[in-house]
Parts: C-alpha cells; sequence; structure tokens
C-alpha cells in the first residue's frame, strides 16, 4: 500500500514538473516571438523614412518653374511644391510613370469641341482647341472625355500606361490629364485625321484607284508593328488593338496607336491570365478577340498579335467589320473558336495575307512576336525599292474642308 502511494505521488510530481517546463518554453518562445516582432515594427518604420539612396536615383518630372504653360491652361503634370524644398511625402516608391496628383486648373469650358472623332465605350474622342492659352506649345489637341460611369481610377489607369510608354513615333503622346474632376479628361496630341478606320473608309474611291495602295498599306502596318514592338518592350498588353483606334496626321507615313482604355501593365500584375469576364461592367471587343480567351479566360501579347491580324484585314477591306456576316456575340465567339476565319480579299498582296494567317494560328504559341513582324515587314517596304511617296495632298484637302 505504502509502495502504491509513492508510485503517486512521483508520478504526480513528474507530471507537475513536465507542465511547468511545457509553461516555461511557452512563455519563453512568447517572449522571443515578441521581441522579433517589435524589432521587425521598428526597422520598417525607419525603412519608411528614410530618403532615396544618392546612388539609386528616382526621376522626377522638370520643375514646373520650367515650363512655360499660362496659369489659365491646360493643367499642370507636376505638383505644386517648392522646387528647394524635398518633398514631404514618400515619393520613392512612386513607379516614374504613376499620375501625379493634380490641382484642376482646366475644365471643359476650356476648349472648343470642334469635330468629334469617335465614341469609344470609356471615352469620347474629340479634336479640340485649347480657347486660353496652349498645352505644352499645342493649341490644337486630341481630348479625350470619359462618359458617365467611368472613374477616375480607370483614367489614371490610362495614364500610368501612357506616361510609361514615353515618346514613341507610332503611339499616341499624351501632354495632360485631369482625373480630379468630371467630366474626366485626357488631352493628347493633334491628329489630323482621325482615325485610320474613318480615313479609309471615306477615301476608299480615291484610294482603290491609286497603283500604290498596297505599298501604303504595308507602310502603315510597319509603323502599327513598330508601336506594338514598343508596347511589348514596356509589358504592356494593349487589348484593344483595331483600326478604330489607330489615329492619322498623315497617311501612311504617320500613324499612331491610340486609345489603353483596356490595357493592362504586367509588371503590375501578378499572372496574365485576364480577369475581364469575371468583372460584370467591363466589355470586350470580341471580333477582335483570340479563341484562347474565349477558352480558357487568356489574352497575352500574342492575343495582341491576333488583333493585328484583324487589323491588316480591316485595312485590306477598308474598315469592314470583321465577320459582318455573323450578327449576334454567340455566333461570333463560336466560329472564332472552331477556327472561322475571315476571307481575304484578293486585292491583298500575298506577302500581307501570310502575316495575317500566321497572327490567326492556333494555338497562339505559334504566332509570330511583333519583332518578327516588324522583320518581315521591313523587308516587304524594302524590297518594294522605289519608296515613291504618292502624294495624297487631294485626300488632305477634301478632309480639311470637312473640319
Amino acid at each position: 500500500m505504502g509502495d502504491n502511494v509513492a508510485n503517486l505521488n512521483t508520478e504526480l510530481i513528474v507530471l507537475i514538473a513536465v507542465y511547468a517546463g511545457t509553461i516555461f518554453f511557452i512563455i519563453l518562445f512568447g517572449c522571443i516571438a515578441l521581441k522579433k516582432y517589435r524589432s521587425m515594427k521598428k526597422t520598417i518604420r525607419v525603412l519608411s523614412q528614410r530618403r532615396p539612396d544618392a546612388n539609386f536615383p528616382v526621376p522626377f518630372p522638370d520643375s514646373p518653374q520650367s515650363q512655360t504653360i499660362p496659369e489659365t491652361s491646360i493643367i499642370s503634370n507636376y505638383p505644386t511644391e517648392d522646387p528647394v524644398r524635398p518633398p514631404q511625402t514618400t515619393t520613392s516608391c512612386r513607379l516614374p510613370w504613376k499620375p501625379l496628383q493634380q490641382v484642376p486648373q482646366f475644365k471643359k469650358a476650356d476648349l472648343s469641341l470642334f469635330q468629334l472623332i469617335k465614341a469609344g465605350r470609356e471615352g469620347v474622342f474629340y479634336k479640340a482647341r485649347i480657347t486660353r492659352g496652349n498645352c505644352k506649345g499645342h493649341s490644337l489637341i486630341t481630348c479625350k472625355i470619359g462618359k458617365e460611369g467611368i472613374t477616375s481610377k480607370q483614367m489614371e489607369n490610362e495614364v500610368s500606361i501612357m506616361r510609361k510608354l514615353a515618346y514613341h513615333h507610332n503611339v499616341m503622346q499624351l501632354l495632360d490629364w485631369n482625373t480630379t474632376e468630371e467630366p474626366y479628361m485626357l488631352i493628347m496630341e493633334f491628329m489630323s485625321y482621325g482615325t485610320l478606320r474613318s480615313f479609309v473608309q471615306k477615301n476608299k474611291e480615291q484610294l482603290s484607284a491609286d497603283p500604290e495602295l498596297q505599298s501604303q498599306f504595308t507602310i502603315a502596318s510597319y509603323h502599327i508593328a513598330l508601336a506594338m514592338e514598343h508596347l511589348r518592350s514596356k509589358m504592356v498588353v494593349h487589348c484593344d488593338l483595331a483600326l478604330r483606334n489607330i489615329l492619322v496626321s498623315r497617311f501612311p507615313w504617320e500613324v499612331k496607336v491610340a486609345e489603353f482604355g483596356l490595357a493592362r501593365d504586367l509588371t503590375r500584375m501578378r499572372s496574365r491570365r485576364s480577369s475581364r469576364k469575371k468583372h460584370h461592367r467591363e466589355r470586350v471587343p470580341l471580333r477582335w478577340y483570340p479563341p484562347e480567351y474565349f477558352r480558357n479566360n487568356y489574352y497575352s501579347f500574342k492575343g495582341d498579335v491576333w488583333a493585328f491580324g484583324i487589323v491588316l484585314w480591316e485595312m485590306q477591306t477598308f474598315g469592314t467589320l470583321p465577320y459582318s456576316d455573323l450578327t449576334t456575340s454567340e455566333q461570333v465567339v463560336y466560329n472564332v473558336c472552331a477556327g472561322y476565319k475571315n476571307t481575304v480579299p484578293s486585292t491583298c498582296r500575298p506577302e500581307i495575307e501570310q502575316i495575317m494567317q500566321n497572327c490567326w494560328s492556333d494555338p497562339y504559341t505559334s504566332r509570330p512576336s511583333f519583332t518578327d513582324i516588324v522583320r518581315i515587314l521591313e523587308n516587304i517596304v524594302e524590297s518594294d525599292g522605289d519608296y515613291v511617296e504618292v502624294d495624297n495632298q487631294r485626300i488632305m484637302n477634301a478632309e480639311e474642308k470637312g473640319i
């Protein structure tokens, strides 16, 4: 009996010791974790307050004092701050193309809208004149006015992408913007003859009679491909490449890709897989979209290549709607996934038709890159040889009379 009591006492003492040891180690590890947590918070706080390293300068726009923009002209791109005193906010983490905060200095009333260029899903493009002053030396501009329901965030996304693209001869240049109050506006360089789609539609008769038409279409296609190659180098997917979104200043040597409302910067996305189908407010141009989008909700640079093939087809057909014999969205999706292609006109030169067919390859991995397309078109332009600049002044004069 005494032995049993002694054994129980021993077991109880051991059990108590185990519990006590366990509690001790839990408290010890808790103290260590708390200390590390506080140390980490302190480190983050110090890093967040640290100035940028002098050996890694962050690009900033020029000082407002260097701009000769009247006070009543278009809104400034730059913050109103003392150019000598460093900014009080932590701007070292700001991407150089991210939209800056603005203080509105112009409104729609400061512009004279004299011609509608096109109406898109997100905004309306106008040829416009600045009634007071100018915008970086420009008095004639192209103005995009956001439609009702478009948020400032959507417009700011377009601004950030256009700023990231910076200057390229074949990309529409952003001059200024106003995303702080409605109607939200983008101010861009002036393009004399509107969209390439409306240009070829209005001048179909004159263009068709031109023996150099196929050479001119090739030159225009080459410039569009150069723009898309530039977008690829900046990791930007356009997602809305179409003839209506290419503007003309001088055909065929000065055409520019515009309309970045649906564009996506892949450096700011975790995945290239599109999420637009899940967004009930966004619609996409189905007739320009590739089959992998409908099958797998996937859109990449090769999706823009597919759309480029549609653009070539649109040009050859003088702005005809793709799949014009299909009337519903369901029919378009079904036929695209089934491998249905637009019929290429017999007047199209064989080299351009081959590029179209390559752009419409399925699966998308078999499509050429824009670098490949640029090289092919460059060779075609060079092989045309004489580089005769066909004078389209009669077309331009006719357009100017309509302004």
